[in-house]
């Protein structure tokens, strides 16, 4: 690949350096802009799902829209659940159903219920490549998906040829952050018919901080 991993590890560093002290742990996120797409054409858009060989730095928020067997093992591992019932009730707001497709990175579904949610929630969770991981009604142990989902970041490409992902937080190790930031290069570089020659360049930054080019 064009970008080693001692590069990466520069980058990562000195976006954090840059960075001014806030009151908060800033999220370590990755640029990639692409060049020689046709945007217009559907098939060279893509979602992803990355899963981040030394996780995200901190946990996302995992709700499970379910009944039975389904919601019992949510409530086990002490994850949000929203019932078929109260389904309803949000899908009556368009309001509550944005806060709720907000609030969450990732959901879970019970199969039963994907036809309501493609109903009610399919506007606001489509867009935000938030729609969920779908599981058999029957499922009781939701701990692999779970443990999974806290690893893995959503990348898509849409309308413009840039991918954002964040890689982590800038509490982590340096060389975690490059190991990460390259899990996600890689998977993009595979999506893209003639791999790196289509990467114009990648920029690390935190929240606040300003980008620092990755150089090749």
């Amino acid at each position: 690949m064009a970008f080693d991993r001692q590069k990466l590890v520069e980058a990562v560093k000195e976006a954090k350096a840059r960075a001014k002290p806030r009151n908060f742990t800033q999220t370590v996120e990755i640029a990639v802009n692409l060049k020689d797409i046709d945007l217009r054409k559907p098939e060279n858009r893509f979602k992803l799902e990355v899963v981040l060989p030394h996780g995200r730095g901190k946990e996302p928020k995992i709700a499970v829209i379910a009944d039975g067997a389904v919601a019992e093992a949510a409530k086990k591992l002490g994850l949000d659940v929203i019932s078929g019932e109260q389904l309803e009730e949000i899908a009556k707001s368009p309001r509550e159903a944005r806060k709720l497709a907000k609030r969450y990175d990732f959901f879970i579904a019970a199969a039963p219920l994907m036809p309501k949610i493609g109903k009610y929630l399919g506007r606001y969770l489509g867009p935000r490549n938030k729609m969920p991981q779908v599981v058999p009604p029957t499922m009781t142990n939701l701990e692999p998906i779970v443990a999974r989902l806290k690893k893995t970041v959503r990348i898509q490409l849409k309308n413009n040829p840039v991918v954002h992902a964040p890689i982590g937080t800038e509490d982590m190790d340096d060389e975690k952050l490059a190991e990460n930031a390259e899990a996600v290069l890689n998977a993009i570089i595979n999506k893209l018919e003639r791999g790196e020659n289509q990467v114009k360049s990648v920029y690390v930054k935190t929240t606040m901080g300003p980008a620092v080019k990755v150089e090749r």
